[in-house]
């Protein structure tokens, strides 16, 4: 049993700059630590980057249909020891590849965005300015007043979830507890989605800003980041911008912890364990990181793109930044990415359709056929719900979700079934498994779908329904929740990609 003494967090950055976790390695971790070799091995066997190799090839969906197993092959022909990622957040430049340092293959180029517009929230095309004028707001309009205006602007959870902002901050503010922390969840992994990587890239001073807002809101000095492993550029961007900043950032102390590769680092409980040192599995909950959140204390865990809505929201007024939506408040980050023209980011008022994000991304190409409103977890759309808002409730009534708003289209070109199989064995491959409806059902939806692909016999899918209810009705978090999601609206929606075939 591990002495209570004895810290875990650091462990993965400290296995990653010993290099492979091997047994001797992790025997002098183990000697160092205090941490039992078991726990060590434990917590590296967990996280997709520990082990190095010479490549990594992304192969979700947008990759996939783009010729990931092609580009694979091409590596693998040439000695390289190349391994399968889910996802590496570059959607809109497949096929992503990394190289042995994390770092994208060969460079990576400007992304397409909304071009500078000062009436904006975000404006990814602007000028990243480094005058902290809504801190200093902050400063003088004082925390209650503040408050009042984040709840007038109706701002929700841009990361997936939809949750009030001004419902978390004040429950972590009002905590008796009085050592309290602001985490920054910039561990964007969903595929389809890399609105957050632009955001770190292009606004870091907008992302400090709102984190310095967010901790001296809730009385918190000590703001944690957590970048995504891939995005060490985005990680080096953050970094700058607190040295420039100065003054303006004066009593609180920032740390950035680079992820390892782990989907379900995305849902916040399981982030705040792999923080601590340990394999990212979600809590049950309540109670919630407000109350008990890293080291235990109230915690308040956003996303990037949720505080960087902040500042606007200071300097212009809640009012103003709820009307800049149509059928919610405030503008959304849309991405973009698979069968379209310009892949990109786009800030549009949240609500617009599919065919309005379409028509500033390019169009489309070929013929469409479906579309994933909102990341893998949304599942699939066919074309005759064009006419949708891309909102938290209109989505939701269609049985889907907005989620981090990771758009992605898919023409004629390709068969649904197989389309449902990429991202079905995208869950098997992230689940956790830390419980039985989550890590077996993602298995059996998997086999079910593989054994439809190599007979044909649609018998073989009997059991989905059942076994998505299952998963839905009794797993720990929202991956477990979502997983059959793919499967099950590819089968409503696209019946004919299911119906009895010749074997394969």
């Amino acid at each position: 049993m591990r002495p209570r003494d004895v810290n875990k967090e650091g462990i993965l950055e400290a296995l990653e700059a010993m290099g492979p976790p091997s047994k001797e390695n992790i025997r002098q971790l183990s000697r160092r630590t205090g941490v039992p070799e078991s726990e060590i091995y434990g917590v590296a066997s967990f996280y997709h980057l520990i082990e190095p190799v010479d490549r990594r090839v992304c192969t979700s969906l947008t990759c996939r249909i783009n010729g990931a197993a092609e580009r694979m092959a091409e590596l693998q022909a040439q000695g390289l020891r190349v391994d399968e990622v889910s996802c590496l957040g570059q959607c809109d430049r497949p096929v992503a590849v990394l190289d042995e340092h994390h770092a994208p293959l060969g460079g990576s180029p400007p992304a397409r965005v909304t071009p500078d517009d000062p009436e904006l929230p975000m404006n990814l095309g602007g000028i990243d300015s480094a005058d902290y004028a809504a801190l200093e707001r902050f400063r003088a309009l004082g925390v209650e007043a503040f408050l009042e205006e984040l709840e007038a602007s109706g701002l929700q959870g841009r990361g997936g979830a939809g949750f009030p902002a001004h419902i978390k901050w004040r429950s972590v503010r009002s905590q008796p507890e009085t050592e309290r922390y602001v985490v920054c969840n910039a561990d964007e992994a969903e595929p389809g989605t890399f609105k957050d990587r632009e955001l770190m890239i292009r606004r870091p001073h907008l992302l400090m800003e709102g984190l310095a807002i967010a901790a001296l809101a809730v009385e918190a000095q000590d703001i944690y980041v957590y970048v995504r492993g891939a995005f060490g550029a985005c990680r080096a961007s953050l970094e700058a911008a607190v040295v420039q900043a100065g003054d303006h950032l004066r009593g609180l102390r920032y740390h950035f912890v680079s992820g390892h590769g782990a989907y379900i680092c995305g849902e916040e409980t399981a982030l705040l364990e792999s923080l601590e040192g340990s394999r990212g599995m979600p809590r049950i909950k309540p109670p919630y990181p407000t109350v008990e959140g890293f080291r235990g204390k109230p915690t308040l865990v956003n996303n990037v793109e949720t505080l960087a809505c902040v500042p606007s929201i200071l300097l212009r007024g809640g009012a103003w930044f709820a009307a800049q939506g149509r059928t919610g408040a405030g503008s959304k980050l849309y991405c973009i990415s698979g069968h379209i023209e310009k892949p990109g980011v786009y800030e549009l008022p949240l609500g617009v359709t599919l065919d309005e994000l379409v028509a500033v991304s390019g169009g489309y190409v070929g013929m469409p056929q479906a579309f994933s409103p909102g990341g893998a977890s949304s599942g699939f759309l066919p074309m005759d719900r064009r006419e949708v808002p891309l909102d938290f409730k209109a989505l939701a009534a269609e049985g889907s979700m907005l989620g981090s708003a990771g758009v992605v289209v898919l023409n004629h070109t390709v068969n649904m079934a197989e389309v449902a199989a990429s991202q079905t064995d995208f869950f098997e491959a992230e689940s956790c498994g830390q419980c039985a409806p989550c890590r077996i059902g993602t298995r059996v939806l998997g086999r079910a779908l593989g054994g439809y692909l190599r007979s044909g016999d649609p018998g073989t899918l009997a059991a989905v329904e059942d076994v998505a209810w299952e998963m839905e009705e009794g797993s720990i978090c929202g991956l477990g929740i979502a997983a059959p999601l793919p499967l099950t609206s590819a089968i409503k929606h696209f019946p004919s990609a299911f119906e009895k075939r010749s074997p394969s």
